[in-house]
């Protein structure tokens, strides 16, 4: 079972988020609202992998992911971000990201960007949960 961060400045989409990975048998071992507190975060969950916002306050997703892959270099963060973001989406790649989502994600969306970071992994939503 793969332990995630999510990271998102909206309440709304971390909680939808959180519910697809639940859904797809992953374990939410953290949340953070920015960058900055994605970082401390980091540090003391070392979770599998993170969905990370693009655009956020205080600390940018680019910035967090600059910092958190500063100390480990392993770190797969996923991005996620709104259309007319490319540039944005670039830059991340570029400092190591392994892949994005555009919003709105979907369980199909998130299900396809961690079949890529995570070839080895079996990754179906349990259709009991889907229908709750």
């Amino acid at each position: 079972m793969l332990n995630v961060m999510v990271v998102d400045d909206s309440l709304i989409i971390r909680r939808n988020i959180k519910k697809m990975l639940i859904e797809l048998g992953c374990n939410v071992v953290a949340e953070a609202v920015n960058g900055q507190e994605a970082v401390k975060l980091y540090a003391k969950y070392n979770p599998d992998a993170v969905t990370m916002d693009i655009t956020m306050p205080i600390k940018t997703g680019i910035e967090a992911l600059k910092e958190i892959r500063k100390d480990c270099k392993d770190a797969v963060i996923i991005m996620v971000t709104s259309h007319g973001q490319e540039e944005l989406v670039m830059d991340a790649i570029k400092n190591g990201a392994k892949g994005y989502l555009l919003k709105p994600v979907t369980i199909d969306k998130l299900t396809i960007v961690f079949k890529k970071a995570f070839p080895e992994l079996t990754f179906e939503a349990k259709k009991e949960l889907t229908a709750v």
